[in-house]
């Protein structure tokens, strides 16, 4: 291999990750002006899994105002209360407005573990509590519109991207409370979007931004086929957000700096290769 060629493969991979990043920020006109909630289990989560969606989302021309919902404070080891705090600090680094904006739970209901189980209906009725949409008695009910104080809500798919049983735990009470939601308001649209983490192979795991092409040909494929269906009402299905190098380090920082009590021998190597500090892609899930 000459020396051209050894220079060019750097340039061509920074062209290629800048060129992804470029691509997506202009590819989810649907987060606009719009009141979200990420759904998380343990602090952390935010920034080892959902950075790049957090970074995008909370950019001020969005125009989005962004919530966390922690159900746990992370007290596995004892280190609860410093965890909530690091949350804190993570959330102002990733571009919340408010720490009033990050709820951390620290209930008996939500202990962190991975051989806990935790309940889709008291999650769904934690939900509930926050963000409204209690389920109505009335006869007439279905005359009414359902309602919610948020417009989306993010969080882990069905397979919780470590398969850990609080991230999967956290996609059933999410279904659980919009399926709560809807009860009885047939021919209405939900007032709540749930987009989920796509969970990815192991390989692709740990490719960094390399994933970023293989996510956006997928995403197309996926689109030409959703654009076969008769009903195109509800917009697109997935969405793509891919940090750029800039964005990547913020991600980087907000665990270094913010979660220090967490920052292990091996979470060096999540945050240096693993594509969900560089690519997030959200599936939009039916409610039924």
């Amino acid at each position: 291999m000459d020396t051209y060629t050894i220079l060019a493969i750097p340039i061509l991979i920074s062209t290629l990750w800048l060129f992804t990043a470029n691509l997506s920020h202009s590819s989810h006109p649907h987060f606009i002006n719009k009141r979200i909630c990420l759904l998380i289990a343990h602090p952390d989560d935010e920034a080892m899994f959902f950075s790049p969606t957090l970074l995008a989302l909370t950019r001020p021309e969005n125009g989005n105002h962004v919530k966390i919902l922690c159900l746990s404070n992370g007290n596995a080891d004892g280190l609860g209360q410093m965890r909530e705090k690091e949350l804190i600090a993570s959330a102002d680094m990733l571009g919340l407005r408010s720490q009033d904006d990050v709820l951390v739970l620290d209930s008996p209901d939500f202990i962190d573990g991975m051989v806990t189980k935790w309940g889709a209906e008291k999650i769904a009725d934690v939900l509930g509590q926050a963000f409204g949409g209690p389920m109505s008695t009335r006869k007439d009910s279905n005359a009414e519109a359902p309602t919610a104080t948020i417009d989306a809500l993010v969080t882990f798919d069905r397979s919780g991207v470590s398969n850990h049983p609080n991230h999967i735990a956290l996609y059933h009470g999410a279904k659980e409370w919009l399926k709560g939601v809807m009860k009885e308001k047939e021919g209405w649209r939900c007032p709540v979007e749930l987009h989920t983490l796509t969970s990815v192979s192991i390989l692709r795991k740990y490719i960094s931004f390399l994933d970023a092409p293989m996510t956006m040909l997928l995403g197309f494929l996926s689109g030409i086929k959703a654009s076969r269906r008769p009903d195109k009402s509800e917009g697109p299905k997935q969405a793509l957000f891919v940090s750029d190098m800039v964005q990547w380090r913020k991600g980087q920082k907000a665990m270094t700096s913010a979660h220090k009590s967490q920052m292990r021998w091996f979470r060096w190597g999540w945050i240096t290769f693993g594509r969900y500090m560089v690519v997030n892609d959200l599936k939009r899930q039916s409610i039924g």
